[in-house]
């Protein structure tokens, strides 16, 4: 049993450094090339950073650990949350989130903790209904975002297009031309996508070999996987904040690692989760 959980930690640190290292750097890339307002940048490394949960969920749900990737998304979820905390904090960032904008979209996060806590003790993680019910969820979810952000943060949409703009034209890479660099983070994604369905296939059997064959329980797998499915979030949370300078800068550094947060939790129970118990009551 030790060796499988050598594995299992090898395997997951690969996904979490290809998702750290390429995966999210390139994404972030790919956004930043096309000029894109802090909101969609956040809303892009969010994508990114749900990757490892996508690969684990549906690892899980395909060897039949349905209750393993429901403990996933609940522990990414709360550690995602925990981190983005940490990170507005020690960024002093707090005064930002006074915003209604952040406020509502901190409490869709907050509904994508509980909700999944809700389903394990209902036992619902297995019918079909509740995949369907995922997927309107993130669809009615998604509209409140997109209202609260026009309402409350529009007026800084300009300011954020122009600062965008300016940070990005300075950058040497761009003298390389939006096509060619587009052209070029796609073939990587794709390469990059590759990489991780075969590391996922090893981890799938890995997980496979722990609950069955040395009897580990479901519950302790799935909050190990959110653990480590989690490090990509706490790396773009900061990122996100680092290199912001003045006020303006604090403003657009929260909006992106909210909406961060906020994709990556609504991806990881919404569609995510729907996907596994698709997958699980399939197999």
């Amino acid at each position: 049993m030790f060796i499988e959980i050598i594995k299992l930690i090898l395997y997951i640190s690969l996904i979490i450094i290809i998702s750290k290292y390429m995966l999210v750097k390139i994404l972030r890339n790919l956004a930043q090339s096309l000029n894109l307002k802090a909101q969609t940048v956040g809303n892009i490394a969010g994508i990114a950073t749900s990757i490892p949960e996508l690969f684990t969920v549906c690892l899980s749900s395909l060897v039949g650990l349905s209750s393993t990737s429901v403990f996933n998304i609940i522990s990414s979820n709360v550690i995602n949350f925990i981190q983005y905390l940490g990170a507005i904090i020690l960024n002093k960032n707090l005064k930002v989130l006074k915003n209604k904008a952040l406020k509502i979209d901190l409490a869709i996060v907050i509904i994508t903790i509980l909700l999944p806590i809700y389903i394990l003790k209902s036992n619902v993680e297995s019918k079909l209904y509740t995949a369907f019910f995922l997927i309107f969820l993130f669809m009615f979810f998604y509209k409140i975002n997109s209202n609260a952000h026009k309402l409350y943060l529009e007026k800084y949409d300009k300011q954020i297009e122009k600062d965008l703009e300016k940070q990005y034209n300075e950058e040497k890479k761009w003298k390389m031309g939006k096509t060619k660099l587009i052209v070029k983070y796609v073939t990587y994604l794709i390469l990059i996508g590759i990489l991780l369905f075969f590391i996922g296939n090893r981890l799938s059997n890995n997980l496979e070999g722990l609950c069955y064959i040395f009897n580990v329980p479901q519950y302790i797998i799935g909050i190990l996987l959110g653990f480590g499915t989690s490090i990509p979030e706490l790396i773009t949370f900061f990122e996100a904040q680092k290199t912001k300078v003045n006020k303006q800068d604090e403003r657009l550094g929260v909006i992106e690692a909210t909406n961060n947060l906020l994709t990556s939790n609504c991806l990881n129970l919404f569609i995510i989760q729907a996907i596994g118990i698709i997958i699980s009551i399939i197999i």
